[in-house]
């Protein structure tokens, strides 16, 4: 005749207990992969954010033509939600992004800080003028800086680039969008 064992819970078993333990550990384990679905959770609430903020500005609001001020935020919270979407589907589908391999950088060498007081002083220029001479101006000087601050010298190509890109930046939000910037005393003439 045998005697009967008595189970006191302490078998190291990891398996399945009544409290659930065991249904918890392999959510645990699911998740632990599938980090990235975070993100994607992220981009659609963002995107459905932006869509619906887009929708309650009034219809009349600095609209100039076909495209006003809804289109482009519309279409940004679109391609937010869809890029969530394919994203999740990658993840779930076992894809995984790459590892950051780090970069050939020496991390006992000081920051640049000539470089960014440049930039600063660029974008900080292309603040405070923006009223005085217009945003194609402003903009210009402030790309100008930007690019010669980050080493740039060419002096004929880096102006007449920066120019160029403000002007039609200016163009775009002014006659395409419908959202009216200063053009300064530049733009009169033209």
């Amino acid at each position: 005749m045998s005697t009967p064992t008595v189970n006191t819970g302490n078998t190291g078993n990891t398996g399945n207990t009544a409290d659930g333990e065991g249904g918890q550990e392999s959510r645990d384990a699911w998740w632990r992969g599938r980090g990235e679905l975070g993100l994607c959770a992220f981009l659609f609430a963002l995107g459905v954010l932006v869509i619906t903020d887009a929708l309650s500005l009034p219809a009349d609001f600095a609209q100039r033509g076909p495209l006003g001020p809804k289109a482009v935020p519309v279409v940004v919270g679109s391609l937010l939600m869809l890029v969530s979407l394919l994203l999740a589907r990658d993840v779930l589908r076992g894809g995984r992004g790459e590892s950051e391999g780090g970069e050939d950088i020496d991390l006992s060498t000081p920051a640049d800080g000539r470089t960014v007081l440049m930039l600063s002083a660029a974008f900080l220029a292309g603040a405070v003028l923006i009223g005085v001479v217009g945003f194609p101006v402003a903009s210009a000087l402030m790309f100008w800086g930007s690019v010669y601050a980050l080493g740039s010298r060419d002096t004929v190509r880096d102006p007449l680039i920066a120019a160029v890109l403000s002007v039609v930046t200016w163009v775009v939000f002014n006659e395409l969008l419908g959202v009216s910037l200063p053009g300064g005393p530049l733009m009169e003439v033209l």
